[in-house]
């Protein structure tokens, strides 16, 4: 196995593909530590993990406190020894579907500063273990607008930049101990809860918008959380040992040709944002 005596710390581990990577990091023999605001939903995890015959263990953790994040980190190693990977899928909300010179402030920057806050807590509070340690990889996930322009996405655009810059800011620090940063751009996975609840909501409309953005890429097909998750069992593994201090794009090639979503009705459900746990 790929990731064999491996502890993982999932954060969002609840959400959908928070989820799906903690099931493919246990898969592939890492023992998962699952954190997040609603212990139900970590608890579904855990529970289909173990009936694989995985490892997992469950807690609640304020991702955005540093004090809970350095405390649970504490607990981790007491009792596995090694924190040996981190991922942070948690979720921001950001209001999407208004243009830029429409937006207020607030709404631009509040989502920017969560996201970044929660990223830098527990990507910091990983590396100063894995320092000590002389080895670990600190992931993270960001989407398409990190990449080019992609309009109506408001704040979430500004975040992703945000994320991919200070990931590869990280590693440029850390790599000397052996430690490696790597963050992953999805091109927004289909069989995510986000694009489930919007085609349940507006199926025709979500129709239309998933056959564009298919249809935007250079594969005509759109990353699965599968394709997420085995992504990261890969970048978590020996195999990715001298990859670092980039973001691997994941969106099956997105392109820029995005003039569709300029449509008022397709701007209010092409939504792309974290998956929320």
């Amino acid at each position: 196995m790929l990731l064999q005596n491996k502890n993982a710390i999932i954060y969002g581990a609840g959400g959908s593909l928070g989820g799906a990577v903690a099931k493919a990091l246990a898969a592939a023999g890492a023992k998962v530590f699952l954190t997040g605001r609603t212990v139900g939903a970590l608890r579904i995890v855990a529970d289909d993990i173990i009936a694989l015959g995985g490892l997992a263990e469950v807690a609640q953790v304020d991702a955005f406190n540093a004090n809970a994040v350095k405390q649970h980190i504490d607990t981790v190693l007491q009792i596995a020894g090694t924190l040996d990977i981190s991922f942070n899928a948690v979720g921001i909300d950001v209001k999407q579907g208004v243009p830029l010179v429409d937006l207020s402030a607030d709404d631009f920057v509040n989502p920017v500063t969560a996201t970044l806050q929660t990223r830098f807590l527990t990507a910091t509070a990983a590396g100063r273990v894995m320092m000590d340690q002389g080895s670990g990889v600190i992931l993270s996930l960001t989407a398409t607008p990190g990449g080019i322009g992609y309009p109506y996405t408001g704040g979430f655009a500004a975040a992703c930049c945000a994320v991919e810059s200070f990931s590869c800011n990280l590693a440029s620090e850390v790599g000397l101990h052996g430690v490696r940063v790597v963050n992953i751009r999805s091109g927004g996975s289909p069989d995510s809860r986000v694009f489930a609840d919007a085609i349940e909501d507006r199926p025709e409309v979500m129709a239309t918008v998933l056959k564009q953005m298919k249809a935007d890429t250079m594969l005509k097909k759109l990353p699965l959380m599968a394709d997420i998750a085995n992504t990261a069992v890969f970048l978590a593994s020996d195999l990715a040992g001298n990859i670092t201090g980039v973001t691997i794009d994941v969106t099956g090639g997105t392109t820029a040709a995005l003039n569709y979503r300029s449509n008022p009705e397709v701007r209010q459900v092409a939504r792309p944002k974290f998956d929320k746990d």
